[in-house]
């Protein structure tokens, strides 16, 4: 579905381009080359439709909708950014070695409250 979509895509590009490439623009006649265009015609009434631009509407239609439906489809087939993103993880705490013993604080010393008499000699 896919590749047939894309290879459509393709195809309507390429006729778009061509059908816009053969319009006549405004203005373009001969006298145009030479000088002769009025400014009537360049800002005048449109007059009707001729199937070039019929052509060229319907094409840009179906190329605006595959282009809608194309950027769908690769949505749906690779999925939000957000959900490619990884939760992020907490350091771990680095493991205490076997060996080693918890440390242990070392006895307190008994501290006289008053200091010994002095010996006199």
């Amino acid at each position: 579905m896919y590749t047939l979509l894309i290879i459509l895509y393709v195809l309507v590009c390429i006729f778009l381009i061509l059908v816009v490439l053969l319009q006549q623009g405004k203005g373009a006649d001969v006298a145009a080359a030479f000088g002769g265009a009025s400014s009537q015609t360049a800002f005048g009434p449109r007059g009707t439709t001729t199937l070039m631009h019929k052509l060229t509407t319907g094409s840009f239609v179906v190329f605006v909708l595959l282009c809608i439906g194309l950027a769908v489809l690769t949505g749906r087939q690779s999925g939000s950014v957000t959900t490619k993103l990884a939760p992020p993880t907490a350091p771990a705490a680095a493991p205490k070695p076997a060996d080693q013993a918890p440390a242990q604080a070392a006895p307190a010393q008994a501290v006289p409250a008053t200091p010994a008499p002095a010996e006199s000699k």
